[in-house]
């Protein structure tokens, strides 16, 4: 879809199908034509970018500023006249060209269009390109009037230049960030220098900023201060003058959604060819005098027009009103505090976030001072809260604007726009008071706005899908016009036979263009889209909610389905199965504790237990961890949190409570605690916790809360009370967190860290190790339990302030590895049918997960996913890493490591090839799979060659340790390979993954969210099953309404060539009861019925231009056209006249992909009724009826000749689809392709070379 952003002189910016070719001369090279033989073969329909290569992308001759890549054609002086530019959040490449009015061509124009009556406009209106050949001049970027911006869809939009005037620097304008190597010496040059006025223009509400020195248009989006790597510097908030050069950059902070007017939505509706169509055909049936005819005509495409108009509004003004947010925020600007409305907010704002009037961010910001929990699930569908910290300057200067997504070093202190506070606690001092507030607030530094936000980004994902490229679309349109091309020779032979009769000349005119308004029906867009409409119907009952209507028909073609696992396989949660310590006598581990009672036999309460005893026990320090190393937050009485810390710190039983100011959403209902945490180095009086210094406490169940009093009078009570000091945040990158933990009255502080063992062993000392460790972990892993490990070590010197700027390496190593924590992940009941399901429908089925791959194989097997006698190889490196070019893979059998792949073409070896290391596969190779871990994937796409990559695309069933960004790609290579693919998950971590696929399904308890076209409120995946078996019928009820609504077509153009003959024609009623009443009810009523229960193995066709389409198609047509011409020359001797009998029935398709049409009860009734009415006016019509349909009374013995005819045209019609054109099309492709089918799919061409 392209939405016209600008009207230009020859009409709206509107898509063009044709390929990139403005000027031949200027802007061949970057056609982007050399592609598009995989699209064509592929199924797959998300529209992934050409450009980006199977293997690796070198980017030759280009430079990338951050995400957006540009390719230059050099003219004058290193100017361009083109851009091409990478928009890696659209995933789109766009060439930019600059033009110039032709002012003389343009004039002439004008006049052109008024001497044409507006055929000049239509033409340019419909073919863009035209108008911009021939009104617009080349040239380079600055001096440009208007940007033709192009992608590689080939849908053109005309942009033009503002010019607005700014007075600030350039270096104010544009961030080193934005440029390449060798234009920043350019840019440096004159940083300083005045910029008068900026030349910009917008595209999809990407603001593109023209430099002056190097003459480039680029991005704001990208612009980062160069200020920013000091976050007290930030806190001092920016100037008056600051904020009005920026406003001007970046415009307001609001997504406003630039809503057309209704006579815009008309005009860009009934301009469109097929309404033109309409008004021409309705001129000419009143000129033929079908004044009825033209008057129903009217009426339904003005009916369309509204509907259409209504719907469209009502749409817009829905996401309009979904995106706009505008509120009262309070900013510290001018070294001033004061409340203005979020739109005024530009980059480098202070604004205070703990403000109890504010719910949602207006902005995309980073934390300063304070914390907070917010809901993102708008955003990620993850239904979690998620804690947010302060950001540091060390990550601050990490902070990277130009990525398309936010590194997760990062994200912990991001704050996205339109995510909802949960809850905000205060800072102790920020460092800014004015007289009128001398009390700390949480601070946020304003980073983007408007349309450049996070948010902003996803509503561009809805309002710009990538076009569809489904074959039944591209092939609708084609056979669209071969019938228009049937049409056109029936207008030259009827014309040829009409003046051979000798009939005026007015009247031959006439009927021949009738000819051209027969073959493509009023009715035909209607028909096109009821299946989907059914489909959609009975997919909202079963809970299933779709943003993207269009999606419906691809899921019929789904030959892949990839599956996250925690959430999705499993279930959500996870229960602790229990904790094995490390028993340092003997070196190994202890037997299982399933209660936390059982870690430590010393009361924990007692007053007379030694403190430091306790503290020496590695059973008590792994329960330590357990209650202290976590992200759990408490807000309204209620522990919020990750599911896996939850379910871990209830099984200690332990309490948390939670200290300082807060500010909750909707109350204020937080714990607030008044027990202090002393050290024997400090007075106790200064130890007392606040909410900045130990936000969080921990302390056994049944415990007392430490009373200040008690500590001042000396009294000799002992309390266990762990403190909180610091937490580093899991980074799914190091895979483990950390915490710095106080405990009352410790003169040490200790460090806390879990993690997935496999790194955990890295950070720990060798000989706190035990021996039977991988024993253990492989015994766990490959029973489908999921492992945590933890260790710790203490600091003796280390104070409060020492704590907060210790580097995150050198809290993480030299540990005592203390312990694993088994936690149950149970199957979902009905993961396992539906698995068996697509197993049985032969729908390839893929595990991509974060988790264990030992523990990802073990869940397959257990739920069918993976056959449990069939070998599963899992690589590991013996030399080098992901990013070492030539680092050496070792593929083992699971279950026998001396079983290897040979590491080149991924086959088994035999035991003598592998004893000796040759690499001759076997001949007969048995069936196998492979479990493919994250950072081997990362190497096979970076540096593998082909066929090992190619092989592990067709051979991977389980992608483990996989991050979302390398989720994403899979998703990506697959559909490289030819695969139609589905992606199911929570949402949380696979957004990227979701919007890549061909079907993205998100199991959410939300109705609708912009992380996937499906979200799904029942939360197993037998939601897959139901949008597959609903896309085939969708799919095939489409085909079906094509097919009938074409035969329907040729068959009344047959007959009216017939009557042509001999200058007769159906009658104007006669054609009103034809096309509303017979064909519009069975068309519409053909599309309910419901889908097969079952998925059958072999995927309906999407090409309507298949063998067994065509052959389906033609041979109908012949059987109806010999029918008819039977008719005709019984008849032609007679006095009277029949219009022929149609047959809709033959092509309601029913199973495998849809039930049978006798389930239809409507469409059989009202099929029955149309029988009967038809038959009834042509045995006993009333006299009423003889004059409205033009009759002529006939002989009985004909009439009955006449319903034995039909009669025997349904029977054959019916067998001959039933039994005959299948197997004429699979002689045909015999005949054609030989024995042999010839693939054009990668993925067949690879699976039959394997």
């Amino acid at each position: 879809m392209v939405l016209a952003t600008r009207e230009f002189a020859g009409g709206s910016s509107r898509s063009d199908s044709t390929n990139p070719n403005f000027n031949t001369l200027e802007i061949e090279e970057f056609n982007f034509e050399e592609n598009h033989d995989i699209l064509e073969d592929n199924e797959s329909v998300n529209g992934t970018n050409d450009s980006k290569p199977l293997l690796k992308n070198t980017n030759k001759g280009s430079f990338k500023g951050g995400s957006i890549v540009v390719n230059l054609s050099e003219s004058q002086s290193g100017l361009s006249f083109v851009q091409n530019v990478y928009l890696e959040e659209e995933d789109l490449n766009i060439i930019l060209m600059g033009y110039q009015f032709n002012r003389f061509r343009l004039y002439l124009y004008y006049i052109l269009c008024f001497l044409t009556g507006g055929a000049l406009y239509l033409l340019a209106r419909w073919f863009p390109k035209m108008w911009i050949w021939w009104i617009g001049n080349v040239c380079i970027m600055g001096k440009a009037e208007w940007v033709v911006v192009e992608n590689q869809w080939g849908e053109i939009a005309i942009e033009y230049v503002n010019r607005k005037y700014y007075g600030g620097t350039i270096s104010s304008v544009f961030s080193i960030d934005q440029l390449d190597d060798e234009d920043v010496a350019c840019h440096k040059s004159y940083p300083d220098e005045i910029l008068h006025y900026l030349h910009y223009f917008d595209h999809r509400y990407i603001r593109f900023i023209c430099h002056p020195g190097i003459g480039k248009f680029l991005q704001n989006s990208f612009w980062r201060d160069p200020s920013w790597t000091s976050t007290r510097i930030l806190k001092k908030g920016i100037t008056r003058d600051v904020h009005n050069e920026r406003e001007i950059i970046f415009g307001p902070n609001v997504i406003d959604i630039q809503e057309k007017s209704t006579l815009q939505l008309l005009t860009d509706e009934i301009l469109h060819p097929f309404y033109i169509f309409q008004v021409f055909s309705i001129i000419l049936w009143a000129l033929d005098e079908y004044y009825y005819y033209a008057a129903c005509i009217f009426i339904i495409t003005a009916t369309s027009v509204i509907n259409t108009l209504i719907e469209t509004k009502q749409t817009m003004r829905r996401l309009r009103e979904m995106s706009k947010f505008v509120c009262d925020v309070r900013i510290f600007r001018n070294g001033l505090w004061r409340y203005v409305s979020s739109e005024e907010l530009v980059p480098g704002d202070i604004f205070e976030i703990s403000d109890p009037n504010l719910h949602v961010y207006p902005c995309d910001a980073v934390l300063l001072t304070g914390d907070c929990i917010v809901n993102e699930s708008m955003l990620t569908g993850e239904s979690v809260p998620v804690s947010k910290l302060p950001i540091t300057d060390a990550t601050l200067r990490m902070l990277d604007l130009t990525a398309a997504n936010v590194r997760p070093e990062v994200s912990k202190h991001f704050l996205f726009c339109g995510t909802r506070i949960v809850r905000v606690r205060k800072a102790k001092s920020n460092g800014i008071s004015d007289n009128n507030d001398d009390e700390g607030v949480a601070l946020a530094l304003v980073v983007r706005t408007g349309f450049n936000t996070t948010k902003g980004s996803l509503i561009r994902s809805m309002l710009f899908p990538k076009p569809n490229k489904f074959k039944f679309y591209r092939d609708s349109f084609r056979f669209i016009g071969v019938l228009a091309l049937i049409a056109v020779i029936g207008f030259f032979i009827s014309t040829i036979n009409f003046i051979r009769m000798g009939v005026k000349y007015h009247i031959i005119i006439v009927r021949a263009l009738d000819l051209i308004t027969i073959v493509v029906p009023p009715a035909l867009p209607t028909t096109m889209s009821i299946g989907t409409s059914f489909s959609l119907a009975r997919l909202r009952k079963a809970q299933i909610f779709c943003i993207s209507p269009a999606r419906v028909n691809i899921g019929g073609k789904l030959n892949v389905m990839c599956f996250d696992k925690t959430g999705t396989l499993t279930e959500d949660g996870l229960d602790v199965l229990g904790v094995r310590c490390v028993d340092q006598p003997k070196n190994r581990f202890s037997n299982l504790h399933t209660s936390a009672d059982t870690l430590s036999n010393i009361n924990l309460n007692d007053p007379s237990v030694d403190i430091k005893s306790v503290r020496g026990s590695d059973f008590v320090s792994i329960l330590y961890v357990m209650t202290t190393c976590h992200s759990l937050k408490l807000v309204n009485d209620e522990l919020i949190g990750d599911p896996l810390d939850l379910k871990m710190f209830e099984f200690t039983k332990w309490l948390l409570e939670e200290s300082g100011q807060s500010s909750s959403r909707p109350s204020s209902g937080a714990k607030i605690s008044s027990s202090a945490l002393t050290s024997s180095a400090q007075p106790a009086t200064s130890m007392i916790r606040s909410g900045s210094i130990i936000p969080t406490v921990v302390r056994p169940p049944g415990s007392e809360q430490f009373n200040l009093s008690d500590l001042l009078n000396n009294e000799n009570t002992s309390y266990l009370e762990l403190g909180i000091i610091r937490t580093f945040e899991f980074v799914s990158s190091l895979r483990r967190m950390s915490v710095l933990v106080k405990r009352l009255r410790s003169p040490t502080m200790e460090v806390y860290v879990k993690g997935a063992p496999e790194v955990m062993r890295e950070i720990c000392r060798p000989d706190t190790i035990p021996d039977d460790y991988d024993e253990l972990l492989n015994y766990y892993t490959h029973h489908g339990f999921r492992v945590i490990a933890c260790a710790s070590k203490s600091f003796n010197n280390l104070n409060w302030v020492k704590a907060q700027k210790i580097k995150r390496e050198q809290v993480e190593q030299d540990l005592q590895f203390l312990g694993i924590i088994i936690f149950e992940n149970k199957l979902k009941t009905g993961t396992p049918p539906v698995i068996e399901n697509l197993m049985r429908a032969k729908v390839r089925q893929i595990m991509c997960t974060g988790d264990n791959v030992l523990t990802a194989v073990s869940v397959s097997r257990e739920c069918g996913l993976v056959n449990k006698n069939t070998k599963t190889y899992i690589p590991r490196f013996t030399e080098g890493s992901s990013v070492t070019p030539r680092a050496e893979i070792v593929w083992e059998n699971l279950d026998d490591p001396k079983d290897l792949l040979n590491s080149k073409t991924l086959k088994p070896l035999t035991q003598r090839e592998s004893n000796y290391s040759n690499e001759y596969p076997l001949l007969d190779a048995p069936k196998y799979d492979l479990a493919v871990t994250g950072d081997v994937f990362r190497w096979m796409v970076d540096f593998a060659d082909e066929t090992a990559l190619f092989t592990m695309l067709i051979k991977g069933q389980i992608f483990a340790r996989m991050s979302p960004d390398e989720k994403h790609e899979l998703v990506e290579k697959l559909q490289l390979m030819g695969y139609c693919v589905g992606f199911c998950g929570d949402g949380a971590n696979d957004c990227g993954a979701l919007k890549a696929a061909d079907v993205g399904l998100s199991l959410s308890e939300a109705e609708a969210s912009v992380a996937a076209p499906f979200t799904s409120r029942t939360m197993d995946i037998g939601c897959v099953i139901e949008v597959i078996i609903e896309g085939r019928a969708a799919l095939v009820t489409s085909f079906s309404c094509f097919k009938f609504m074409a035969l329907y077509s040729i068959i009344q153009f047959t007959t009216v060539s017939l009557l042509y003959s001999f200058d007769s024609n159906l009658g104007n009623l006669q054609f009103l009861y034809i096309d509303l009443f017979l064909i519009l009810p069975i068309a519409i009523l053909m599309g309910r019925t419901e889908p097969y229960p079952r998925i059958y193995p072999k995927r309906p066709t999407a090409s309507l231009v298949s063998l067994k389409v065509l052959t389906s198609l033609i041979g109908q047509v012949l059987i109806q056209s010999g029918f008819q011409f039977f008719v005709y020359f019984l008849i032609r001797k007679q006095p009277w006249y029949t219009p022929p009998n149609i047959d809709p029935d033959v092509f309601s398709v029913g199973p495998p992909y849809r039930k049978s049409m006798f389930s239809n009860v409507p469409f059989i009734l009202s099929t029955i009724f149309l029988t009967f009415l038809t038959s009834f006016i042509l045995f006993f019509p009333t006299s009423l009826m003889q004059q409205i349909f033009e009759l002529v009374i006939i002989e009985n013995y004909f009439k009955l000749w006449i319903l034995f005819i039909a009669t025997l045209d349904f029977i054959v019609s019916w067998l001959m689809e039933k039994y005959v054109f299948g197997r004429i099309a699979q002689c045909i492709g015999i005949l054609v392709n030989g024995k042999v089918k010839v693939q054009k799919k990668l993925y067949k061409k690879v699976q039959s070379e394997l």
